[in-house]
């Protein structure tokens, strides 16, 4: 880990969770178009190394589009939602990681641009900032590692590091001119 005022540049993992069932969207996300490897190079192309991914529902078929050189965690728990996948890609973290970039695969307009801007408030072990649209909180959420037992704790059901963001000073990174940060939720309607 980089030591406060060694000049070092603060490593930041980046961690894509990719699990749910996605039941209003009628399918996984992580199925969805190029939505999965898109983010995986969002992260990378961001600066964040190494790169995990977590999935769940349909996992055989969505490890088939994980890009080669990441990491798959397989969430055992993941229909009880995104708590059981950020316990387990946090549990995957290398140990020499000072953050990790935490960013949804359902966020398909979130770029390696998103990525990079976030990743720049990384300050080392204790920092927290979240990527901001038009005032929004929204993903990718930055997570020094000083924070990662309490976000651990609190991740139950569908309920990530929420309450570790209220109870602190975040930084809000405003995105919103480089994307809208939507999280899809329903496929697209046909208009007739």
């Amino acid at each position: 880990m980089s030591e406060p005022g060694s000049g070092a540049s603060p490593q930041v993992a980046g961690l894509l969770l990719a699990a749910g069932a996605g039941r209003r969207y009628g399918r996984p996300k992580a199925l969805v178009d190029d939505w999965l490897p898109r983010a995986v190079e969002a992260l990378r192309d961001g600066g964040c190394a190494p790169v995990v991914v977590v999935l769940g529902a349909a996992a055989d078929e969505a490890r088939a589009r994980v890009p080669d050189g990441v990491r798959v965690v397989v969430a055992e728990g993941w229909a009880e939602g995104m708590g059981a996948s950020l316990r387990a890609g946090l549990a995957a973290l290398p140990a020499d990681a000072d953050a990790v970039l935490v960013t949804l695969v359902d966020t398909p307009d979130v770029d390696a641009r998103v990525v990079a801007r976030v990743r720049s408030c990384a300050v080392g072990p204790h920092g927290l900032a979240r990527a901001a649209y038009g005032g929004r909180p929204g993903h990718p959420v930055l997570l020094g590692r000083a924070h990662w037992p309490a976000v651990h704790a609190g991740a139950v059901g569908d309920r990530g590091a929420r309450d570790v963001l209220a109870a602190a000073e975040v930084v809000a990174v405003e995105c919103g001119d480089l994307a809208s940060g939507v999280d899809v939720d329903e496929p697209p309607t046909e208009h007739a």
